[in-house]
């Protein structure tokens, strides 16, 4: 079967899996090993676990969204609209496909697979370690038409059609007369994914919403109410409830967005919180990211979660994972299933564009090169941000980390920066790059950042290398511990 036509296939499986309730006893077991058969075709570490894993989370989503249609929490019309977006004009539109092709023929490597885009810092809150550093203050926003030239390019150019909103808040969004809603309706080709606090979803919004289709929203939450409220200000959790029940009403499938503390860890690593989001709450899906230090977080280090518990969050995800049909990524403890980090517009991967049109890596690495106004007002285009020497350093580490002549390194600790600290500043780092605002410049000039996250990489390390080489096999896991240690010291 040609490539072209095993994805006519899925879609049209799918689509009956999915559409219609009277397929799924006799298609269901057909689609899962399709899925399977599709990420072994793909994958590029020969590792039996790594399969298991990709294909039992892709299959995780595939049933959540049938458990919360068959509850009456995510309409027909939802369903299809992620159908033919994601599916559909991904992977069975022409256009698309020649677009990637067109892409890797003249850059030598294939389209990153979305982009983030946080068209706005402003924030109705003022979360602690908020990443982005925003509030109620933070006025910085991107005009609409760079937004919409954006995803354009995205489009035709990358063969992309899933774009991912971050902010900020991203429902405060406006200019130029628009906002949020007028970017998603304007380009209802593409599915968007937006993280938000969920305060601003009133009734209008998610009829709205409901309407459109191709809007998800992840609502971030940091547990049950006490913790949430901790973090997030008093009231918050409850009006998250009443989001999700607005939302479920209008048929929107929503997920939630968890960031992860050493104050949550406990919690984020028992059963009973996801079964509560997933069957009590309606949730299709959820993202965890652990907290990094970089903006206001950066003063706030202490927060960070342990190796230990990074271990132990590990366990949890990979026995949800296995044992349920839940579907959680956690950042970063979901390298195994992602092939390594996603970052630096690698193929399949992503790239940021932040408030201020300064195109980062990811979300997580607050340094740039490029500045997608700047760009558009020299007649070029996002392709010059993303192959740039900061962008290209970023994939030759992610190659060489993937690249083995015996195995891939450790994909339980797949982060650039977060991960292995010493060798982003050493070997992915470009020296003419710009810091994104102040505490970024302080901490890449700060020797004590550098020491305490070189000493939790090696504290990981010593922990997640013996886990790892019990996942893949012990001299399976040896041959990957000596191609990690080639490969540092041919860098």
């Amino acid at each position: 079967m040609s490539k072209q036509a095993m994805n006519d296939w899925m879609y049209q499986s799918l689509t009956n899996v999915v559409l219609h309730r009277s397929a799924r006893k006799v298609a269901m077991p057909t689609v899962l090993k399709r899925i399977e058969e599709t990420v072994r075709k793909s994958d590029k570490t020969g590792l039996d676990y790594v399969v298991k894993m990709t294909s039992s989370l892709i299959g995780n989503l595939v049933r959540s969204m049938i458990r919360n249609m068959d509850h009456g929490f995510v309409s027909q019309h939802a369903a299809r609209t992620v159908l033919d977006t994601l599916v559909k004009t991904s992977y069975v539109n022409p256009a698309s496909a020649q677009a990637r092709e067109e892409y890797t023929r003249r850059f030598g490597t294939e389209p990153p697979g979305f982009c983030v885009l946080s068209p706005t810092q402003r924030c109705n809150l003022n979360c602690t370690g908020c990443y982005a550093g925003s509030g109620a203050d933070t006025r910085d926003t991107l005009p609409y038409a760079v937004c919409s030239r954006l995803l354009n390019e995205m489009h035709d150019v990358l063969g992309g059609s899933f774009i991912v909103i971050s902010g900020g808040e991203p429902f405060l969004y406006r200019s130029e007369g628009k906002g949020l809603l007028d970017l998603t309706r304007e380009h209802h080709g593409m599915y968007f994914l937006t993280y938000t606090n969920g305060q601003l979803i009133d009734e209008e919004v998610a009829r709205e919403l409901g309407a459109l289709g191709n809007l998800t929203p992840a609502i971030s939450i940091e547990g049950r109410e006490a913790e949430t409220d901790r973090r997030r200000g008093k009231g918050v959790f409850s009006k998250v409830l009443r989001t999700t029940e607005r939302l479920k009403k209008h048929g929107v499938p929503f997920g939630l967005s968890v960031t992860v503390t050493k104050e949550n860890a406990e919690l984020l690593s028992g059963r009973s919180f996801y079964e509560y989001c997933f069957e009590e709450l309606g949730a299709t899906y959820m993202w965890m990211f652990h907290l990094m230090p970089i903006g206001r977080a950066s003063a706030t280090m202490d927060l960070m979660v342990t190796p230990e518990q990074r271990r132990r969050l590990f366990e949890t995800w990979e026995r949800l994972t296995l044992d349920t049909d839940y579907f959680v990524g956690d950042f970063w403890n979901s390298g195994v299933a992602a092939h390594g980090c996603i970052a630096y517009g690698r193929p399949g991967g992503y790239f940021y564009v932040n408030w201020n049109g300064n195109v980062t890596p990811c979300a997580f690495v607050p340094y740039y090169k490029h500045n997608i106004v700047d760009l558009y007002a020299q007649g070029r285009s996002i392709t010059d941000a993303l192959m740039s020497d900061l962008f290209s350093r970023g994939r030759h580490w992610q190659q060489e980390y993937l690249r083995g002549s015996a195995l891939p390194g450790n994909l339980l600790m797949p982060c650039s920066i977060r991960d292995h600290y010493a060798e982003f500043r050493e070997n992915v780092m470009d020296p003419n790059v710009q810091p994104e605002n102040e505490p970024a410049r302080q901490a890449i000039e700060d020797p004590d950042y550098y020491r305490r996250l070189t000493e939790f990489d090696t504290q990981l390390s010593s922990i997640m290398t013996p886990l790892w080489e019990e996942r893949v096999g012990g001299s399976a896991g040896a041959r990957a511990k000596a191609g990690d240690q080639a490969r540092k010291a041919a860098v």
